[in-house]
């Protein structure tokens, strides 16, 4: 009941996790192209009223007319209606952290313990991970404290830091428990940003705008910052956030490399759409961010599977089968934390094995399955099953 419940759990708090970052990721998405595309007030009555900018739209039937004000209106009081976006990257962030919680803390040694990377118990491995996310954020804070108003260096220091954070992880945890500390880790400098930074900057200058006393505009300043962080850390986490799914990626002899180049990739794309907002079209950098995808691609095709030597029987297959992959692909798993086989992938009869071959041999084959290890598979296992599937892909002579 325990394992059903915590399915239950992992969905409901995934899909949560799932609508607010559409709507934090669409907010952010849509203030920084009007931040971007805004151009000077037509009236000259709007500029005295401290307009510095405008952009009129066209939307589901109407139109519309955002203006901004770097530090409020002059002659005329501040709105006491004031939309605050916030919530979105709140929720945003404890949902995720729930389901860092219920997959990579309670379930540690599935998900996030690899024996065969660090040896690890429970308590060791979700305090490193309290402590990395903890560090990450202190570290990238006091960078941006420190750096401010050098954009460009400041950039490269925290590509940088990334860069070493998810190499360092890679020699800790699972390789899928590395990429979600990677996601954690910006999504953390992500909502800190929002509430350590943004939001109390945006109330202090209310305060001074209702009070009439003159606006300090660096917490503006400190916020625009931040913001622009948080738009181009956004397709790295995306791509983390899925890239579970996709074990080729992680489970890669060199998968911290394999991230950051879609890391990269997304950095690239996201600053195209940014540059595009104001007027620059620059189209090397969507050119170059899917090159270097297409490269991975490439790079990262299965090496072909010599089906040459002795055969290799389904009988041979099913006992390592039945010892390594049945505890959790079974009708009834046997694992701790599994209340149906992962997938719906049950391999209990010769039909399963072969309906699943392909997926078998590679997943097996690249050291994602089993899980972390857990059931001791070696590396003669491994192969046997990658010939016995390369040996059924070989087409039989007609007789």
């Amino acid at each position: 009941m325990e394992t059903y419940l915590l399915d239950w759990a992992n969905l409901l708090l995934r899909w949560l996790h799932l609508i607010t970052g559409i709507a934090w990721i669409g907010a952010s998405f849509y203030f920084v192209m009007l931040d971007n595309s805004l151009r000077p007030p037509k009236k000259a009555a709007d500029g005295e009223r401290g307009v510095h900018g405008e952009l009129w739209a066209v939307h589901g039937g109407g139109f519309y007319c955002s203006q901004k004000f770097l530090t409020g209106p002059r002659g005329e009081p501040l709105t006491d209606d004031l939309h605050w976006s916030k919530w979105e990257a709140y929720t945003t962030w404890l949902s995720g952290m729930s389901l860092l919680v219920v997959m990579y803390w309670i379930g540690a040694s599935t998900y996030l313990i690899d024996t065969r990377v660090m040896a690890l118990g429970q308590s060791a491995a979700v305090g490193i991970s309290v402590a990395f996310l903890a560090t990450g954020w202190l570290f990238y804070d006091t960078l941006c404290k420190a750096l401010f108003g050098r954009d460009g260096l400041l950039a490269v220091i925290v590509f940088l830091f990334v860069v070493l954070a998810d190499w360092l992880l890679h020699q800790v945890f699972s390789a899928r428990g590395a990429y979600i500390h990677v996601g954690a880790m910006l999504g953390t400098m992500m909502v800190a940003n929002v509430f350590f930074h943004i939001i109390p900057g945006q109330r202090r200058m209310v305060v001074q705008i209702r009070a009439g006393q003159p606006v300090d505009p660096r917490p503006g300043q400190i916020g625009k910052q931040r913001s622009v962080h948080n738009t181009y850390f956004t397709l790295p986490v995306l791509f983390i956030m899925i890239s579970n799914h996709y074990p080729m990626t992680y489970s890669h002899a060199n998968g911290w490399l394999v991230l950051v180049v879609m890391m990269l990739a997304g950095v690239l794309i996201r600053q195209f759409f940014v540059l595009r907002h104001r007027g620059q079209v620059k189209w090397w950098l969507p050119v170059a961010g899917v090159a270097l995808i297409a490269t991975l691609i490439v790079l990262m095709a299965p090496r072909t599977v010599d089906a040459g030597g002795e055969q290799v029987s389904l009988d041979a297959v099913r006992q390592v089968v039945a010892q390594r992959c049945l505890a959790c692909h079974s009708e009834q798993p046997t694992q701790p934390g599994f209340a149906q086989p992962p997938k719906g992938v049950v391999l209990q009869s010769p039909a399963q094995i072969e309906q699943h071959a392909a997926k078998m041999a590679e997943t097996v084959a690249s050291g994602y399955m089993p899980l972390g290890n857990l059931t001791g598979i070696t590396d003669a296992e491994r192969q046997l099953i990658a010939r016995w599937h390369a040996q059924q892909s070989v087409p039989q002579p007609s007789r």
